[in-house]
């Protein structure tokens, strides 16, 4: 333990830096004055009118010859405070300043200021301790017990700085509770980023280089100050240190802010709110932690919230997420995250985006071992649903909806828009493929709309691809098929007690692929089981898999066409014969998930080689490749779209009558969209029990109003009409 010294009065001053780390030829402020913008007509003494001024307003200074203003200088508005080491003022005059209903006048009172720069046109009233900091113009710093920056500051950066030992590095354990996916944050780091460091850590080299890359980012020098950008408001706080503040931000009553990053600006203010504790991380523009939260050794990405007494912890959080009441730990969160609910927990998981955790979610808190419990990967759209607990390790396909239950073992479930049911009294898992397109379309085509509607971003340093029929889920889709056939064909030979052990997957497929083209009694008669979806001996029931199956087949249609016409109709002078040459090939299988941005598993590789390399030798390049990739990828997945249906139909190439087929099929689906759109909302309005609640069908209208009135249901029937017509025009452009 640390004990409390004495020190002489010349340390108070000049003890901030050991003078070791200073080099040669250097003061102890050359860092400072690299951070600091001179004012216009700069700095200058005090007058012995101004020093005898101050006196009689109780101000103290270590030595009055370092204190430095500039002329426009009122010594009246400076009282009764202490002042030690360099301090230079910025314009004080006799006006005040005003944010929300806190109203100061510009000036300093009652504070302590240690070696800082202050900006024009500051409030700064009962700052007990402020030292080393450069605040800037137009800030207002209230009530706040003590404010500084050590000479060692990394401001959450996951650096060492000169002379310090290596166990001092801030690192987030993301993924994994025993550290092995350790990755060092920074600023400006993304969740394309942690996933490739965390990911892939059997790849030593890149490894390696990305510790490499993210130590020279930053200076390792030791001697920065801790800045506080323009239009700040501090106030009514008890501890600041070591924090790097953006412009615009609004810190209120919050208990401990250290070594962090806060970025903000005049576009994008961040706030902190009441009992906030933020200790070695970064936090991004825009974002909100509000009401007794902790964040400890994590990142928050823009327009990110975290509320209500939630606990981030050894955590990566995408853009565009709130988390609330509860805990997450050890995760790695992609965009657009949901978590509001103060019994839900969420460890050791990496959650890819657009994800929902209800009240009573437990993912990752029952330990089935004797060690760490590992794992959870879920891809796009998971929801696990009331009072779910699983266990690790698990792997979740594309929106798979988790039914209440307690599962009892681990999950690999490759059918994505899956729902999943514990079925305890038959004691058996049972899965129904491509749920929400049969029984829950009105969130599904929510899902796409109300994801780009929330992105309030206007710093796009991540980039997310929004469409829930994208490479990733629809590639699942694919494969769910292959699958459905697979065990289709299986339980047909089980009904007639036919060995098939010998048989390939090839020809079980083709009798399953037989039968689901054939009479829906047919396959809805077998017993279809999957396989290799959970750690235990029960059977996998499958439901209504002809209907899944036909279901897959419309979701790769409407992947197709629906990029189809966004192509043509971008590039006028382009046909669907022309489209059909441009796009041939062999279709890419794998794809990543970046963080949110997809791209292709070959384009990544070749990501990764180049930064092995050293051709990408910093996160500027690597962030300048992750934007080229993405302006290529409306080809990319345009190409996967169009390969993807030749696929499904057994073609090479798309010829004028398959086309006119696929426009006659997306005239159907557009349809059925919007028919189960509205079938689904229906069915919340005629609930008697949702009925139940209200006196009368008056009373019920004025609280949620008709379904004809649902601004959704509205916004999906003009869509359909106009997408009714785009097909129309696409027939003449074959």
């Amino acid at each position: 333990m640390e004990k409390v010294t004495v020190l002489p009065p010349e340390k108070l001053i000049n003890g901030w830096i050991d003078p070791k780390y200073i080099p040669e030829g250097k003061d102890k402020y050359y860092l400072r004055n690299r951070q600091v913008r001179k004012p216009r007509g700069g700095w200058r003494h005090l007058t012995s009118v101004e020093i005898e001024r101050l006196v009689k307003n109780d101000n103290t200074a270590a030595s009055w010859d370092t204190i430095w203003v500039t002329d426009e200088f009122v010594p009246q508005m400076i009282k009764n405070n202490k002042f030690y080491g360099t301090v230079r003022i910025g314009r004080v005059s006799e006006n005040g300043l005003q944010f929300h209903d806190l109203r100061l006048p510009i000036g300093i009172s009652n504070s302590s200021i240690h070696s800082c720069d202050i900006g024009d046109d500051c409030a700064i009233h009962n700052v007990h301790y402020l030292s080393h900091y450069i605040i800037g113009s137009r800030c207002m710093l209230f009530n706040i017990e003590e404010m500084c920056t050590t000479d060692h500051a990394k401001f959450g950066n996951g650096i060492v700085k000169d002379g310090e030992p290596e166990d001092v590095r801030v690192k987030i354990e993301v993924m994994n509770e025993t550290g092995c996916r350790a990755v060092y944050p920074f600023d400006g780091m993304t969740t394309a980023d942690a996933y490739m460091w965390a990911k892939y850590i059997d790849d030593e080299p890149l490894q390696e280089k990305l510790r490499e890359i993210t130590q020279g980012m930053v200076d390792s020098h030791r001697g920065y100050y801790g800045t506080v950008g323009e239009g700040c408001v501090i106030k009514n706080s008890s501890i600041l240190k070591d924090a790097k503040i953006g412009a615009a931000c609004y810190i209120k009553g919050a208990s401990k802010l250290k070594n962090i990053t806060i970025n903000s600006s005049e576009k994008e203010p961040s706030q902190i709110g009441e009992n906030v504790i933020m200790v070695n991380g970064i936090m991004g523009y825009g974002s909100r932690v509000f009401y007794s939260c902790t964040a400890i050794r994590f990142v928050i990405g823009n327009n990110s919230a975290l509320k209500f007494g939630a606990r981030l912890i050894n955590s990566i959080m995408g853009d565009n997420s709130t988390i609330s009441c509860c805990e997450v730990l050890n995760n790695l969160i992609f965009p657009a995250h949901e978590q509001h609910h103060n019994n839900s927990f969420l460890i050791a998981a990496c959650v890819k985006g657009q994800s929902n955790m209800a009240a009573g979610a437990t993912i990752g808190s029952n330990h089935n071992s004797r060690t760490n419990d590992n794992e959870v990967v879920a891809g796009r759209g998971f929801w696990p649903g009331l009072c779910t607990s699983i266990k690790h390790s698990s792997v979740f396909a594309s929106y798979t909806l988790l039914a209440k239950a307690d599962y009892p073992a681990e999950l690999h479930i490759p059918l994505p828009f899956s729902l999943l049911k514990n079925n305890v009294q038959d004691d058996r898992l049972e899965v129904a493929p491509a749920f929400w397109w049969i029984h829950n379309m009105y969130a599904l085509a929510r899902n796409n709309w109300k994801f780009k509607t929330r992105d309030k971003r206007i710093t796009k340093t991540q980039n997310i691809e929004f469409d829930t029929f994208a490479p990733d889920s629809m590639e699942e889709t694919l494969q769910g098929r292959e699958l459905l056939e697979l065990w289709t064909g299986k339980a047909w030979y089980r009904k007639e007690n036919k060995a098939f052990d010998k048989l390939k997957d090839e020809q079980l497929r083709a009798k399953g692929r037989e039968l689901l083209d054939g009479d829906p009694e047919t396959v809805d008669a077998l017993e279809i089981l999957g396989e290799n979806m959970e750690k235990s001996n029960r059977s996998v029931l499958i439901h209504r898999a002809y209907d899944a199956y036909h279901a897959y087949g419309d979701m790769i249609v409407h992947y197709a066409m629906t990029n189809a016409m966004d192509y043509l109709e971008a590039h006028p002078g382009e046909t669907l014969t022309s489209l059909s040459a441009y796009l041939k090939g062999r279709r890419q299988r794998e794809w990543v998930n970046l963080g949110g941005q997809l791209m292709m598993a070959t384009e990544f590789d070749r990501l990764r080689a180049d930064i092995r390399s050293g051709k990408l030798s910093s996160w500027k390049d690597i962030h300048k490749r992750y934007n080229d990739i993405w302006r290529r990828y409306p080809v990319d997945k345009l190409r996967h779209a169009y390969l993807s249906l030749c696929s499904l139909w057994g073609v090479g190439q798309l010829d004028a009558a398959a086309w006119l087929k696929a426009i006659a099929e997306e005239e159907r689906i557009q349809r059925y969209i919007c028919e189960e759109v509205y079938l689904t909302r229906r069915k919340d309005y005629e609930n008697p029990f949702r009925q139940a609640t209200y006196r009368n069908a008056e009373e019920m209208t004025a609280a949620i109003g008709t379904l004809e009135e649902n601004s959704f249901v509205r916004q999906i029937r003009s869509e359909t009409e106009t997408n009714l017509g785009r097909l129309e025009e696409l027939r003449q452009r074959i």
